[in-house]
Order: C-alpha cells, then sequence, then structure tokens
C-alpha cells in the first residue's frame, strides 16, 4: 500500500550499453555498486544546484562507464537508466538530451498507456521554457494539446493517477520523506549512499523544481480532460465471473489467505470462516497439542516470525484509529481514480496542512492501515460468489516503517523455520489453495541494510544481503515443494518489473504447484504497476472492491488483489471437483484464458466462466 509518492525516493537504477565484447547481465546483483559523498542534510542538499550538479556529474559518469562496459538485455532496468540519464540532463538544462533519453525509454515501452504518457509534462514544460513568454499559459496550452490527442480508453487510468499525484504532492511531503528515509543513512555512513539513494536525491530535486511549482496547472488540465471525456472503461469481468448456487451438498473448500491476517468476524457471519473444532477459542491453550495456542480460525506470527494468538495485525487503538486511516486510505484511493469523494477532499485538506516534521507518521499510519487491511481485503475477493469456502487465516507480519528494521541471518533462519510451520500446518488441514500476495528481493534487503547503516563496506553489504536472501528462499522454495497437493498462487508484485531479472519471490519460483498472477484493469489491460517475467495469468487487480476489517468495503488496486481472483476460481473449480490436484488446477485456469499482448509480451486473462465449463465437459465425457 506504499503510495505513489515514495517511489521519488526509491527509482531503482539501470543500465544499456553499446560497445562490444560487453559482460552480460543476467540478474540485477550482478551490476556494480557505486558509493557518492553528501555533506550535510539531505533537505538542504536538493535545494542546493550546484550540490546537486556536482553529484549528478559523477553518477553520469558511473552510467556512461557501465554502457561501455555491460550488456543488459532487461526493458525495465535499461528503462530506468534512461529515466536517471534524462533527469542528469534536466539538473543540467540540456534539454535536447533529455528528450533523446525520454524516445530511448518509449522506445522499449511495451505498456501502451505508459509509453503514450510518459514525459508529457516535461516535454510541455520545455516548449514553454524555449517559447521565453511565461511558462505558465504556454505549458498550459502544450499539455492541454498533448493530453487531448490521446486515447482515452487506453490513457484514462494513467491520467487519473498522475493528476491524484499532482494534487496532493508538496515541498513539505517530500521533504519530510527525506528526513525520514534519507537523513539516517547521512548521519549513519558519514554522507555516503548508495546509487539508488543518489538517484532519488536527483529525482526529487527536479521533482521540486520543476513538477511542484506547475503541479496545480497539471491537475486542472487533467481534470478538464477527464471531465470532458468521463467515460469508464467497458468492465470485461462481470460476464466472465459466476457464483455458486447456495445450499447444495457439497464438501467445503478449505483455502490458506497467507498475509497480513484476518478479520474472521467478517467471514464468521458469512460463514465462509474456518474453524479448529478441537480447540476452545481465547483460554490461552493448545488444547489440541499442534504447537499453536487458540488456533481456532488459523495461526498468525509477529514481525520476528514469533507465534502469536492476534489474528489481525494490531495497530494500537483501534476503534480510535480505524476511522481516520480508513479515511486517509480510501481518500488516496479515490484520488487516483478521480473520484471527487468527501475522503479525497479530506485527504488533500491534511496534506496541504501537513508539516515537514509530521510527514513520516503521516506516511507510516498509511502504511500502517494498509498492513491492518491487506489480508480482510484478499480474503474478500478469494470467497466472493463462493458459500462453500472455508478461509483458514495465517498471518504474516509486515513491517510498515520507512526505515525497515535491519536483516540479519538469524531472522533469516526464524523466517526460513516459519515457511515450513505455515505449510505443514496447511498440509495438516487439509488447505487445497493458498494465496500469498507479499514477497521480497535480494534487492530489498541490500537496501535495508544500507537503511540501517549495517553491512559494512557496499561489497561486503551486497555479499551478507545474498547471504540472509537465500537462506530465506531455500527455507521457503523447499516447504512449498514439499507440499505438491497445494496450490500456491502468488501475486508477480507492483514494480513493473522482471520478477526473474531482480529475483523476486515467491513469483519467480518454477514448481508445478505455484502459479504467479499479474494485474489488468477493468478492461484486460495491464496496469502500469504490474510486474511480469515469470508471469502465468493475468486477473483484474485494478480498483477490486472488498472489506476492510470492521465490515466496510474500499476498492484496492495491486497484484494483491489480482491473486486473490485466481484463487477465487481455484476454489470453485474444487467445489465442482474436490479431486483435482494442483497441476490439473493450474492447467485448467491457463486452458481457460484468452490470450492478449502487452508489446511483445503475451498475457493471458483468466475467464472463470470458460475454466468452469471445460471441468465441467471433461467430467460429461469421463
Amino acid at each position: 500500500m506504499r503510495t505513489t509518492l515514495l517511489i521519488l525516493l526509491t527509482m531503482l537504477m539501470a543500465v544499456s550499453g553499446f560497445a562490444q565484447d560487453r559482460i552480460k547481465i543476467e540478474k540485477l546483483d550482478d551490476l556494480p555498486r557505486y558509493t557518492y559523498n553528501v555533506d550535510g542534510k539531505a533537505t538542504d542538499f536538493v535545494v542546493d544546484r550546484e550540490a546537486v550538479l556536482e553529484l549528478a556529474m559523477q553518477v553520469k559518469r558511473d552510467i556512461l562507464d557501465d554502457l561501455d562496459t555491460y550488456e543488459i538485455e532487461d526493458p525495465t532496468t535499461l528503462k530506468n537508466y534512461y529515466t536517471d540519464l534524462g533527469t542528469i540532463a534536466l539538473i543540467e538544462k540540456d534539454w535536447d538530451t533529455y528528450l533523446k533519453y525520454l524516445e530511448m525509454r518509449k522506445e522499449i515501452e511495451d505498456k501502451e498507456a505508459s509509453r503514450l504518457t510518459s514525459g508529457m509534462f516535461m516535454q510541455s514544460f520545455i516548449t514553454a521554457i524555449r517559447s521565453g513568454d511565461d511558462i505558465g499559459p504556454v505549458l498550459r496550452r502544450e499539455l492541454t494539446q498533448r493530453v487531448n490527442a490521446l486515447p482515452y480508453d487506453i490513457v484514462q487510468d494513467d491520467i487519473k493517477s498522475t493528476k491524484g499525484t499532482a494534487e496532493i504532492i508538496t515541498s513539505n511531503l517530500i521533504m519530510g520523506s527525506l528526513d525520514a528515509s534519507v537523513q539516517p543513512v547521512l548521519d549513519g555512513a558519514d554522507g555516503e549512499i548508495s546509487k539508488d539513494i543518489a538517484t532519488g536525491l536527483l529525482g526529487a530535486y527536479t521533482t521540486i523544481s520543476y513538477f511542484v511549482p506547475q503541479k496545480e496547472i497539471v491537475a486542472e488540465v487533467y481534470k478538464a480532460y477527464l471531465d470532458a471525456n468521463a467515460t469508464e472503461k467497458e468492465d470485461i469481468w462481470a460476464d466472465r465471473d459466476f457464483e455458486l448456487p447456495p445450499g447444495q451438498d457439497v464438501e467445503p473448500v478449505v483455502i490458506g489467505i497467507w498475509d497480513s491476517g484476518v478479520d474472521t468476524d467478517i467471514y464468521s457471519r458469512t460463514n465462509q470462516i474456518w474453524v479448529n473444532e478441537n480447540e476452545i477459542p481465547n483460554n490461552g491453550k493448545d488444547d489440541d497439542n499442534n504447537g499453536f495456542i487458540d488456533d481456532v480460525h488459523g495461526i498468525a506470527f509477529d514481525l520476528h516470525a514469533n507465534k502469536t494468538t492476534e489474528m489481525l495485525y494490531p495497530i494500537g487503538d483501534v476503534e480510535a484509529d480505524r476511522p481516520r486511516l480508513q479515511s486517509l486510505t480510501k481518500g488516496l484511493m479515490d484520488l487516483q481514480a478521480n473520484i471527487d469523494s468527501e475522503e479525497a477532499t479530506a485527504l488533500r485538506a491534511e496534506i496541504g496542512k501537513l508539516e515537514q516534521k509530521d510527514v513520516q507518521t503521516f506516511i507510516e499510519d498509511i502504511s500502517k492501515y494498509g498492513n491492518y487491511s491487506h489480508g480482510t481485503h484478499v480474503s474478500g475477493i478469494a470467497a466472493k460468489g463462493n458459500p462453500y469456502i472455508k478461509i483458514l487465516g495465517c498471518r504474516l507480519t509486515f513491517g510498515y516503517t520507512m526505515i525497515p528494521e535491519v536483516p540479519t541471518i538469524e531472522q533469516a533462519r526464524k523466517d526460513s523455520a516459519m515457511y515450513w510451520e505455515v505449510i505443514d500446518y496447511f498440509k495438516q488441514n487439509d488447505v487445497r489453495v493458498v494465496n500469498m500476495s507479499w514477497g521480497g528481493s535480494v534487492a530489498g534487503i541490500e537496501s535495508a541494510l544500507e537503511q540501517n547503516n549495517a553491512g559494512g563496506t557496499p561489497e561486503e553489504r551486497k555479499e551478507l544481503a545474498r547471504e540472509i536472501f537465500e537462506i530465506g528462499k531455500a527455507g521457503l522454495l523447499q516447504a512449498m515443494t514439499s507440499a505438491p497437493e497445494i496450490l500456491f498462487v502468488t501475486s508477480a508484485g507492483n514494480s513493473d518489473n522482471n520478477v526473474d531479472f531482480e529475483e523476486f519471490l515467491p513469483s519467480s519460483f518454477r514448481l508445478p504447484n505455484i502459479i504467479s498472477i499479474g494485474a489488468v484493469d477493468q478492461a484486460g489491460e495491464e496496469t502500469s504497476f504490474t510486474s511480469f517475467g515469470k508471469v502465468d495469468v493475468y486477473a483484474n487487480g485494478f480498483e477490486v472492491v472488498s472489506y476492510v476489517p470492521g465490515g466496510d468495503q474500499i476498492p484496492y488496486s495491486g497484484t494483491s488483489m489480482s491473486s486473490p481472483n485466481v484463487v477465487n476460481l481455484a476454489a470453485k473449480l474444487l467445489v465442482i471437483k474436490p479431486d483435482l490436484t494442483a497441476t490439473q488446477l493450474s492447467g485448467l485456469i491457463l486452458a481457460g484464458t484468452d490470450a492478449t499482448y502487452a508489446g511483445d509480451r503475451l498475457v493471458l486473462l483468466i475467464n472463470p466462466k470458460r475454466s468452469m465449463a471445460m471441468l465441467m465437459a471433461s467430467m460429461q465425457a469421463g
């Protein structure tokens, strides 16, 4: 649930090259590490053009050196590298070079909406600068002409998202984020930072310098475009979906929601919650001697992989905090969807008066509520239209702070042991399908080490991150392999990257009982955020409505939402034919898909009705 605002501070590096005999890069971790020095406060640095320009020249030198050294075929990595070079060109006020790298980025962009909308603001801004007239009127005219020329049915979601960002982004928000996420690194490492943080600082400078002063124009032009068109994409999913009729004499299907926790009261009321009949509720005892206390509806682990009895992520005084946090979250979703709701108005007002010192608490509150509500939202998607489903919850706790806890080998071993315990529990309780809307990468571990000034030199940090990563990877992969009867459904991720190249787990695993899910929108078009690579099928992951704790419903977006849509289908197929194997299940899901393309990439959209029809036909034939 991280907002798009934080992306400004976490731009990934990427490389390209043209020289002969270059070294081929097979994965992101093979790229070299660079460090730079920034003195003083990050917030002072990003408003000092001379200091920013000096850093930009160092980063540019290293990028150009890499271009001569390495051969990289990963499009996302290349796009990100061109973005970095374009950012440096903006700092230099070398407009032609920026436009060159923008075109290079677009040439390898296979998501049509992203290709059409990338760089529109800066193209218009550069025209305005070169006109010699007042920037505002020329910028408004140029941006209006560019956006009005776009096909609304393709770009509407990207335009809505950018408009939402323009309405809430402020210098205070950026500066507060730098204070919270970058300053601790500078303080603890004597000013030494990685290339990732360096490019994030460069991006923050250009955003503050160019975008923020003109954000009202962007919001107004984009709003006018959206209002003038004001039609929604065709929703293809209603015609593909189906519900199972209640009252049938069939065996319930147990599914595992391995996530941030489940509000069991909601699904108890719908009779869709799994119940351990051998456990007495809330007596503080392990009545069935299975190693878990009070596991009436499932099991839970805290952030450090210790067993706990709290099925929901604890956020303090829930009743006091929940209304505000829910309003903030819904407001953010509504702004990005161009919905002018009370919550969106309240969010704009709160951000507008937000002081720099309060930014960290504000962002962490939204992240905290995202964790609190995530598993419940996923559960509702998986359970929709299936009165025979039984949700067994397993709480896996995610951190929400802007500086994560320091990764350690000891914790990786505890996590690995937890994976085994969880999957053994699933096996013992006849779970047939498990949703896993989460994941991680070696790059994420390395970044967390740097944020905590841990791990030694950059090369030592790289080695430690790899060691920690491999411990967790081995434990999770082996545990999933040990349960061939369970179909594990995993979200691809929301980073618009290749999960294989970036070694994102578990979606990059290749096992017969794993299926990885990407996200498309209501019209079946790839979302701007969905990752790709080892993605087996795609499902709706855009503004999917489901429950949040307490029983209200909110639309969330992400591959976290597309993944349980596939679990929903798998569980319905199992209701009809309980003896389907995990391989047969994934085969039916894949066989029923509709094929489309994102550039040269094949995108397979689930079609629940077709998969069910295939199952029924095979049962009648056999």
